[in-house]
C-alpha cells in the first residue's frame, strides 16, 4: 500500500460535478502539487484553484475536502476534488495526477479494499455496500443499508462471542479435570449452544427470501405461439423491449426486462412460443426455443400463463400451472371471455393492445411478490449464497457437539462453528474470496 491510489467516484461521462478520491500517504502532496497550497481544515470544502504541475495551466476551479487518516474512508489520508463534470476537466486532472511519482490509478474495489485492510469495515458491510451501490428498488437499498450499517456483522459476532465463551468453558473442563467446577457447566454450554443452533437455523430459514431480494424475483411469460407474450412484455415495461409481429414465433429466445414493484425488484422473462404435445416445432432453432422456456418456467419464482382468448387453451401448456402461476386470458378486445375461466382454473381478462386488465394483472403480480417478500423486517437476513453456506456449517458442527463421546471433540466442532462464522465478516481465512468481492466494485470504490 506504499502507492496512491486515485480515481473518479462519480459516474462517467458528462455531468455537472465530478468527484475524484485520492488516498494513500502522497494524498496531501499530490493535493499541493494541484493547488500549490497546503491542504486545507479538515472535513471543510475549500474553494481551490488546480494547475497541471509541469505547465502550469488552469485546469479548473473545484471544492476541494481533506481526509486525514485515520479518521477516513480508507483509513488513510484521503483528498476528494469536486469538479465541473466535463469530460475534458476530469481527463486533464487524471492526467496531471498521473503523471506525480507514486500516484497510480486505482482498480476496482480499490478504495473498500483499504478501508477493509483498516478494519473501517468488515467483509459484509463491504458487501453490503456493493449492494447499496447497485440497489434498484427502495426495498434493495433497506436491505443493503442494514447490512452495511453492521446489522448481520453484529449478529455474527454475538454467536462467535457465546459460543467462544462456551469453548473456553469447555476447555477448562479439559484442561482441569481435577478441579471443582461447577457441575451444570457444561449444560449451561449446551443449552446456550442448542439456542445458537436454533437462531441460525431461523436465519437460514429465511436465506432464500435475502438472496432473491438481492438478485431480484423472475417472472416467466409463459403460452403459446402468438398469445401476445411479447406485446405484455412491453406494456408491463412501457417501452417497446421485444418485437411484436402477426407471425407466430417471432421471440425464438428469452426477452428479459427489469421492473420495480411495490419497491422490490423484478426480472420479467418474455420466452418462445410453447406448443402442445401433438405440435412438432417447425424448425431446430425454435425448438431449441422452446427447450429454454421450459427451462426457464422450471426455475422461475412465478409464471404468467398467457393464452390468446381467440383460440381453444392447449391443455398440455396449461398443466405447467402451479400455486405460484398467473393465468391471463388475452385480446379480450377480440373476444369477450365470459366466464374468465380456463379449464376451471380462474383467468384474468385482459387486453396487452388496449391496456384493459393491465392494472389488475399489475396489482396480482405485485400482491404476489409483496406476500413472497413478507418475512423481510427489520432484523438482517442473509444476502448471499456464501453467508448461507457458513451459517450450513457452523450449524452442522453445533448439531455434532451434544453427540460427540468426548469433549475434546466438541470443543474442535465449536471451533469449526467458530471458524465458518469468522468467514461470513472475514475474521479468518478470506483472502480466496477477497480478489472475487472486490472485484464487484467499479473504479473509484
Amino acid at each position: 500500500m506504499s502507492e496512491t491510489i486515485f480515481a473518479p467516484s462519480s459516474g462517467a461521462g458528462r455531468a455537472g460535478v465530478s468527484v475524484l478520491r485520492i488516498s494513500g500517504s502522497q494524498a496531501s502532496t499530490a493535493l499541493q502539487s494541484l493547488t500549490g497550497q497546503l491542504p486545507p481544515t479538515p472535513r471543510r470544502a475549500t474553494l481551490a484553484a488546480l494547475h497541471d504541475p509541469d505547465s502550469g495551466e488552469l485546469l479548473d476551479r473545484g471544492l476541494v475536502l481533506w481526509f486525514p487518516g485515520p479518521a477516513s474512508f480508507t483509513g488513510e489520508d484521503v483528498v476528494e476534488l469536486h469538479l465541473h463534470g466535463g469530460r475534458a476537466v476530469v481527463s486533464s486532472v487524471l492526467d496531471a495526477l498521473g503523471r506525480l511519482p507514486d500516484c497510480v490509478p486505482a482498480e476496482p474495489g480499490a478504495f473498500t479494499r483499504r478501508a477493509f485492510d483498516a478494519g473501517k469495515l468488515d467483509l459484509a458491510e463491504v458487501e453490503g455496500l456493493a449492494d447499496l451501490i447497485t440497489a434498484e428498488t427502495a426495498a434493495q437499498r433497506r436491505q443493503a443499508l442494514r447490512q452495511l450499517d453492521g446489522g448481520l456483522s453484529k449478529r455474527i459476532e454475538q454467536w462467535q462471542a457465546r459460543l467462544a465463551r462456551q469453548l473456553a468453558h469447555l476447555e477448562a473442563t479439559i484442561d482441569f479435570p481435577d478441579e471443582e467446577l461447577p457441575t451444570d457447566l457444561e449444560m449451561a454450554a449446551l443449552n446456550d449452544i442448542s439456542s445458537i443452533r436454533s437462531e441460525m437455523r431461523q436465519d437460514l430459514g429465511s436465506a432464500d427470501i435475502g438472496e432473491r431480494l438481492r438478485e431480484g424475483l423472475e417472472i416467466a411469460i409463459l403460452g403459446p405461439p402468438n398469445a401476445g407474450k411479447s406485446s405484455l412484455l412491453n406494456s408491463l415495461a412501457k417501452r417497446e423491449v421485444a418485437i411484436v409481429a402477426e407471425t407466430a414465433g417471432t421471440t425464438r429466445d428469452v426477452v428479459e426486462v427489469r421492473l420495480d414493484l411495490q419497491g422490490y425488484p423484478v426480472t420479467l422473462a418474455d420466452t418462445a412460443g410453447l406448443r402442445g404435445a401433438q405440435s412438432e416445432a417447425l424448425d431446430p432453432v425454435e425448438a431449441e426455443g422452446i427447450r429454454r422456456s421450459l427451462e426457464r418456467a422450471q426455475s422461475a419464482d412465478f409464471k404468467l400463463l398467457v393464452f390468446d382468448a381467440t383460440l381453444r387453451p392447449e391443455l398440455d401448456i396449461l398443466s405447467l400451472a402451479d400455486a405460484n402461476t398467473l393465468i391471463c386470458w388475452n385480446k379480450v378486445d377480440l373476444a369477450e371471455v365470459d366466464p374468465p375461466t380456463i379449464a376451471n382454473h380462474t383467468a384474468l381478462p385482459l387486453s396487452a393492445m388496449t391496456g384493459k386488465g393491465l392494472p389488475e394483472l399489475i396489482d396480482a403480480l405485485s400482491n404476489a411478490v409483496v406476500q413472497r417478500f413478507s418475512e423481510v423486517g427489520s432484523e438482517p437476513v442473509l444476502t448471499r449464497a456464501r453467508h448461507r453456506r457458513a451459517i450450513e456449517e457452523a450449524s452442522a458442527a453445533l448439531d455434532r457437539v451434544a453427540t460427540q463421546s468426548l469433549p475434546e471433540l466438541s470443543a474442535e466442532d465449536l471451533r469449526i462453528a467458530l471458524r465458518a462464522l469468522g468467514r461470513v465478516v472475514g475474521r479468518v481465512d478470506v483472502e480466496d474470496l477477497l480478489d472475487v468481492i472486490f472485484r464487484e466494485f467499479c473504479i473509484g470504490k
